[in-house]
């Protein structure tokens, strides 16, 4: 039996718990430092995700069996290295490894290396180098912040106006703090963009699913980038042959390059892919679950996640099979009216237990709090994640958006197109 303890606060951590409580290889899971909705199935503790001598503390003094990281800053800043020392297992890569997300050009830099196909890019530490350069590439052209950024550091350019003030943005007045001291400049790909996740031990890499995420804050794919709206899987775009072609071409190549530099990626990875003309390309390597990807991919996951990540923890995924459901899954996101730039705080959130009641919604928490007199109330800028699993992505869609009628969150706000790509109509 495994005593688990989950690192995060957000509905990717609520439906890793979800998933990891229904484990007949469980026996007592923590959530550090969790939120209402991990309450009600695990013991939350007040450790933040990223106080990592608190975390190594309380797994040693906890006999914890396996620590499942779900945001991406932890494992950057070392927590899977500082386990490690501790004599503690951890599903999630050493710091060296994490570079992948900590660093758009530590990625490119491992793309080019072991052959993985990506856009044609340039490395800028100064800003006015970056802008000559956009200059005499031209527009459409993309814009990443070379660091941690919370899905907010890049910036597709439709103009050259529009790439310069990004780079002014970024690196005259420092948006993003030393995030943005670096920036890539990259050629915009064309071509349906999805999200392919793969579970490794540095060795082996398996299938873990795909989902397309809508990033934009506003119907139609309009307004600013956020850390997600919503998602669906499985995306039809990824077909069976180019989810092969990706794990062949971009997965495994990176995970050979990265065990022959002596960094060995175990834990989840999640590569950001544009289905192009000439095959998929990276856009990005993410070193976790996606948020709110993870929460539609979970609906459908038949096999057992905690021994799924443990085998992936012990190197020994070579023979574990992963069982999917064929249903279709959707994730709907409540953001906090004003986000992601200044979503508003304290709003009460009733009907969750009637949402809930739809056939196949599952509601994820994020950012609530639970008042004193019990209510819930918005506490950051997503703020529920709706879930939906049924036989067609159309169902699962209308279920979700049913379950959101029942509620009453005066501050909501929610897309209501999502999975429009491959439904190719709003829903009514």
């Amino acid at each position: 039996m495994m005593r688990v303890l989950l690192v995060g606060s957000g509905g990717r951590e609520h439906a890793l718990a979800w998933a990891l409580a229904a484990s007949p290889l469980l026996e007592k899971l923590w959530c550090a430092p969790g939120n209402p909705g991990t309450a009600e199935i695990a013991e939350n503790v007040a450790i933040a995700a990223d106080d990592i001598a608190g975390l190594v503390a309380f797994a040693g003094a906890h006999r914890v069996d396996l620590v499942v990281p779900g945001p991406e800053a932890p494992l950057v800043a070392g927590l899977t290295d500082a386990l490690a020392a501790a004599g503690l297992r951890c599903c999630g890569p050493s710091a060296a490894a994490a570079r992948l997300e900590g660093s758009k050009i530590f990625t490119k830099e491992i793309a080019a290396a072991a052959g993985v196909p990506t856009a044609p890019w340039r490395r800028f530490s100064d800003a006015a180098a970056a802008r000559a350069y956009v200059r005499d590439q031209g527009a459409p052209i993309v814009v990443k912040a070379d660091g941690l950024a919370a899905g907010k550091g890049v910036v597709v350019a439709e103009s050259v106006a529009e790439a310069e003030a990004a780079i002014e943005e970024l690196m005259i007045a420092g948006k993003l703090g030393a995030a943005g001291a670096r920036v890539v400049v990259e050629a915009c790909l064309k071509g349906e963009e999805v999200s392919l996740f793969a579970l490794c031990d540095g060795k082996t890499a398996v299938f873990l699913g795909a989902a397309q995420d809508h990033k934009r804050v506003g119907e139609g794919d309009t307004g600013p980038n956020t850390g997600g709206m919503g998602a669906y899987s499985p995306p039809p775009a990824l077909t069976p042959a180019l989810a092969e072609a990706a794990m062949a071409g971009i997965i495994r190549p990176t995970l050979a390059e990265l065990a022959r530099r002596g960094t060995p990626f175990r834990g989840i990875l999640f590569a950001g892919l544009m289905l192009t003309e000439a095959g998929p390309q990276l856009i990005e390597f993410n070193v976790r679950f996606g948020d709110p990807e993870c929460q539609a991919l979970l609906r459908r996951l038949k096999s057992d996640l905690l021994a799924a990540l443990l085998a992936c923890a012990d190197g020994e995924l070579a023979d574990f099979d992963l069982r999917w459901d064929e249903a279709a899954a959707i994730a709907v996101v409540l953001a906090a009216r004003g986000y992601p730039e200044a979503p508003r705080k304290g709003g009460v959130i009733r009907g969750l237990r009637e949402a809930a009641r739809v056939e196949g919604v599952e509601v994820f928490h994020a950012g609530t709090a639970r008042r004193a007199d019990g209510e819930i109330v918005a506490a950051g800028g997503r703020v529920l994640t709706i879930t939906a699993r049924a036989p067609t992505l159309a169902a699962a869609r209308a279920s979700a958006y049913a379950a959101i009628a029942r509620m009453t969150f005066a501050d909501a706000l929610y897309r209501r197109d999502i999975g429009w790509r491959a439904l190719s109509s709003p829903p009514r």
